[in-house]
């Protein structure tokens, strides 16, 4: 298979997974699992989760198991700089996880009840932290043609992506939430926008009750 098709797969591939991705983690989804199989809808953020590592599987073997054409790498001082940032990213996710209620986040906790909003430190400076840090550590790698056709597909779902994230979370905590966003960036942290720890608080305490 010469390059451009091999492109061709890649990006059907990342495309495909986005796709089932969003359709698993919608509301509609969700609810036709709870009303066709309620004995197995506390289960469904495990099953997701377990399945969303799966589906990486096709696209990360093309990705890595061919050789594509370079493009750039970082030269120098920057190369440091680049794995600097990247380092920071990954210490990111370390440091993030620990204000999520992880055994929730990836189904461990078999619950189908919504969790109360919480507006983490990280979550006061970026509406997705994980999103952004992923941004980061993509686009600060050395870069070949299917590399930064994955980087240019992944930032386009994580825009989608978060955007159809906080549809969501708008209908479950209402106002609170969506000024919430007025008031904080979705993906790139800016330092005049921000909420101090009062503010990220009444927010928070603004919330309409999830309903369970």
């Amino acid at each position: 298979m010469n390059e451009a098709s091999a492109l061709s797969v890649l990006a059907m591939l990342w495309i495909t997974y986005a796709a089932l991705h969003s359709l698993l983690a919608a509301n509609a989804t969700k609810a036709a699992v709870a009303r066709y199989w309620p004995g197995l809808a506390k289960y469904y953020r495990l099953a997701f989760n377990g399945l969303a590592v799966l589906l990486l599987a096709p696209p990360l073997a093309l990705l890595y198991g061919r050789d594509w054409t370079p493009l750039w790498s970082w030269p120098g001082a920057w190369a440091w700089l680049s794995h600097a940032a990247a380092l920071l990213a990954v210490l990111g996710f370390w440091h993030s996880s620990r204000h999520y209620n992880m055994a929730d986040f990836l189904g461990f906790k078999a619950s189908t009840a919504a969790s109360a909003l919480c507006i983490s430190p990280w979550h006061r400076h970026v509406r997705h932290p994980w999103y952004a840090l992923a941004l980061l550590l993509i686009w600060t790698r050395p870069m070949d043609s299917g590399f930064l056709l994955t980087a240019a597909l992944l930032t386009l779902y994580f825009v989608v992506g978060s955007r159809l994230e906080e549809r969501k979370l708008a209908e479950l905590y209402g106002a609170a939430y969506r000024d919430y966003c007025a008031r904080v960036p979705g993906l790139v942290p800016l330092p005049w926008r921000c909420l101090s720890v009062a503010d990220a608080a009444a927010i928070a305490a603004r919330a309409r009750p999830p309903q369970c």
